[in-house]
């Protein structure tokens, strides 16, 4: 209960902060920025590690805990139930949006600017890189000292910075789905499955890697 309450917590400041920082941008009329909110998925990505990792790992990502099970790090019924509370913090952010800023009605939802392979394969690649990171940083000594939250933030944000105008470098299926439903917009519910899809690929192909790369296999 304590793990998933993080879970939820972590998730609901992802999306309030990373999600928020795009419904803001409209509603100031570009205050914000590209470049800012690129900075605002870094940073609660950020502090929410060091709030949180002690407590859940802070996964914040439904992809990055079923990848977790497949490597073995955690059991698939606590992946599983990361991903409700993950998804439950998803939704109760976008919710807030929604009656603090009833006027932006994307609510920071993702949505290719080409066509969808273009982005599939962008965030398959996104989520690679993303979940590669994570799972060299989180092992051995380098996850006592600060090394993993800078390392995972600082690709959040890249990524972000780069990629985000193309596919909305997403990386993390509860942070698309709760602004596409929550909007209410078919539209973004149309390209929904590139969200739902390609972080898991992403991100189950960075574990393969990650066996082939180190000289132990993932405990």
């Amino acid at each position: 209960m304590k793990k998933g309450i993080a879970e939820l917590i972590g998730t609901f400041a992802l999306v309030f902060c990373g999600t928020g920082a795009i419904v803001m941008d409209q509603a100031s009329g570009g205050a914000v920025t590209h470049v800012g909110v690129a900075i605002t998925f870094g940073l609660i990505i950020l502090a929410m590690i060091y709030s949180l990792g002690d407590i859940s790992g802070a996964h914040l990502n439904p992809a990055v805990s079923v990848a977790f099970a497949v490597a073995k790090r955690i059991p698939l019924k606590e992946a599983l139930i990361y991903i409700v509370y993950q998804l439950a913090g998803a939704f109760l952010a976008s919710l807030c949006l929604k009656l603090m800023f009833p006027q932006i009605q994307n609510l920071g939802a993702t949505m290719p600017a080409g066509s969808d392979m273009q982005s599939f394969v962008l965030e398959t690649i996104l989520t690679f890189f993303l979940m590669f990171v994570i799972l060299n940083v989180s092992t051995g000594a380098k996850e006592k000292g600060i090394t993993a939250g800078i390392a995972i933030s600082s690709v959040v944000g890249l990524e972000a910075m780069f990629a985000g105008p193309i596919c909305g470098a997403s990386m993390n299926p509860a942070r698309s789905i709760a602004p596409a439903i929550m909007s209410g917009n078919m539209l973004y519910l149309d390209h929904l499955w590139i969200y739902c899809t390609a972080p898991f690929f992403g991100a189950l192909i960075a574990v393969g890697a990650f066996k082939l790369v180190t000289t132990n296999q993932i405990k």
